[in-house]
C-alpha cells in the first residue's frame, strides 16, 4: 500500500515532467548543501532543481509518459526541471559541473526525446534566445538599410545628373558669352 506522502511526491514530480520544457538528470554525490544551494542560485528562475528517490522518479516519469530515462535513475539522482530556456539551464549546469567535479550530468529529456550528455552540451553551446533575437533584429535592420539605399540610389543619381547638366549648361552659356564680344 502506497504512503500518501510518496503518492503526492510522485504526482508532483510527474507534473514537473509534464510542464517543463526540458529536464536534465544529474548525479550529485559529494556536493555539500551549500554547493547545492549555489547550483540552485546559478539556475535561477530558468529551472527547478529537485533531489528525489529513484523509485519515485521512475514512477513519475512513467506517469508523465517520459520514456528513455529509466537507465539514468541510478545512484544519487537530482533533476533540473527547466521552466524557461533550456539553453540557460544547460549552460548553468555545465558550468557548475566544470567547477564542481561532484556534479555529473547523466542525460536529459526534451521535446519527447531522451538526450545524451553530448546533446545537452551542444544545447549549452547555443546562444540564448535573447542573443539570437538580437542577431536576427540586426540582420533585419541591415537588410532594410540596404533596401532603403537601393531605393534611394536612382533618385540621388537623377539629382546628380540634373546638377551636372545644369553646371554644363552654365559653363556653355558662360563660354558663349565670353566669345560673343570678341567677334563684334
Amino acid at each position: 500500500m502506497a504512503k500518501p506522502d510518496k503518492v503526492a511526491a510522485v504526482a508532483e514530480i510527474a507534473e514537473s515532467f509534464r510542464t517543463s520544457s526540458a529536464t536534465v538528470v544529474t548525479q550529485y554525490t559529494g556536493l555539500s548543501v551549500s554547493q547545492l544551494s549555489q547550483l540552485r542560485r546559478a539556475l535561477g528562475t530558468s529551472a527547478k532543481y529537485r533531489v528525489a528517490k529513484n523509485t519515485l522518479v521512475k514512477r513519475a516519469a512513467e506517469d508523465a509518459g517520459v520514456k528513455g530515462l529509466e537507465n539514468l535513475f541510478v545512484g544519487a539522482t537530482a533533476i533540473a526541471f527547466v521552466e524557461g530556456e533550456a539553453v540557460d539551464a544547460a549552460k548553468a549546469l555545465r558550468d557548475f559541473a566544470k567547477d564542481n567535479n561532484a556534479l555529473v550530468i547523466k542525460g536529459g529529456y526534451m521535446d519527447g526525446k531522451a538526450l545524451s550528455v553530448d546533446e545537452i552540451n551542444r544545447i549549452a553551446d547555443l546562444d540564448s534566445r535573447e542573443v539570437l533575437l538580437a542577431k536576427a533584429a540586426g540582420a533585419f535592420k541591415a537588410k532594410l538599410s540596404q533596401a532603403a539605399a537601393l531605393f534611394q540610389a536612382p533618385a540621388s543619381q537623377v539629382a546628380r545628373l540634373a546638377a551636372a547638366l545644369e553646371e554644363k549648361q552654365r559653363n556653355a552659356a558662360g563660354t558663349e558669352a565670353a566669345e560673343a564680344p570678341a567677334e563684334s
